[in-house]
């Protein structure tokens, strides 16, 4: 395989630390750019000493210039606690950051991936969710900020496919977990195995039966992978995630018995906007990614996740 120049945006963050960690044990070049508003330095430390990797403290919403093979776009912090932070420069990172990364691949033809997001199916009234499906989002609710700026980026990179020829990826990337997450992002998988560990009571939202499906960051890196390497007549979009679906009752419950925890499980109010059921339909992927489908079981995962946090906590 012929040595690439790789940049990642976000890449100091959850998904993005772990793509760099794999460009690099592929051989590549990786320029990894952040801004350290989620993601963090001690995400790829272990990475500083590699001569084939480089850390750029930027903005995407600021235009960057480097001389580049494939652009992975994962800049926008992805969890609602911190999306809904600063809603304004959610969306700005989301569409102006897209614009910035869509010139550079026009300017240096570099192929381009767009870290989608299963938001863009808002609370689904088709189950489970196929790519073809246009999705059911509140324009002016709390999430919107995420929700539209992520549609918003994907018109973008279809634009920019059509009428400047830019050769386009577009990945929906469903709830995934697993080491480097951060421990206040109100992520649920977080979320649950800090208040096991900690022996504090569990806060599941509404009945708990809303379910979610959640995949492995190693099958998701797998799947960006595989998507960035097709030709250029796949753009997508591409539904990653893992179909099996978990009631968040049940997510509590396992986490509560992989950390033999004394915590007991409360309920709370369901905020609003949020999802009562979020699976994704991959046969897609399965068919055109050759034969990608998540490898790592919900346990499997959960353990390794647990082992993290009780290394950092």
């Amino acid at each position: 395989m012929s040595k690439k120049r790789v940049l990642v945006t976000g890449g100091a963050g959850f998904l993005g630390s772990h793509l760099c960690e794999r460009l690099l044990n592929d051989g590549h070049d990786v320029i990894c750019l952040d801004n350290f508003f989620t993601g963090t330095k001690g995400n790829v430390v272990h990475l500083l000493n590699n001569p084939f990797f480089e850390l750029v403290r930027h903005d995407v919403i600021a235009p960057y210039y480097a001389e580049v093979d494939e652009i992975y776009n994962l800049a926008c912090p992805a969890s609602p606690i911190h999306y809904q932070y600063n809603p304004i420069k959610t969306v700005k990172t989301s569409v102006m950051g897209a614009i910035n990364m869509l010139g550079l691949a026009k300017r240096v033809k570099a192929k381009i991936l767009q870290a989608s997001t299963s938001e863009v199916y808002g609370d689904p009234l088709v189950h489970p969710q196929p790519e073809e499906y246009w999705g059911n989002v509140n324009p002016i609710g709390k999430r919107s900020c995420y929700d539209e700026g992520k549609r918003c980026a994907e018109t973008l990179f279809m634009n920019y496919h059509y009428q400047n020829d830019v050769r386009i990826k577009i990945v929906r990337i469903f709830n995934t977990y697993g080491p480097r997450m951060k421990e206040a992002d109100g992520r649920v998988v977080s979320n649950f195995i800090i208040q096991a560990l900690r022996n504090e009571d569990i806060a599941v939202y509404g009945d708990g039966l809303q379910t979610r499906s959640f995949q492995y960051v190693d099958d998701l890196v797998e799947g960006l992978i595989r998507m960035m390497a097709t030709d250029d007549s796949l753009t997508g979009p591409i539904n990653l995630g893992n179909p099996t679906e978990f009631s968040i009752l049940e997510l509590a419950q396992k986490v509560i018995e992989l950390t033999s925890s004394k915590s007991k499980i409360v309920f709370e109010p369901l905020p609003s906007d949020d999802p009562i059921q979020r699976q994704p339909n991959i046969d897609r992927a399965k068919a055109l990614l050759a034969g990608w489908e998540p490898q790592i079981q919900l346990e499997d995962g959960l353990r390794k996740t647990i082992d993290y946090f009780k290394s950092t906590l």
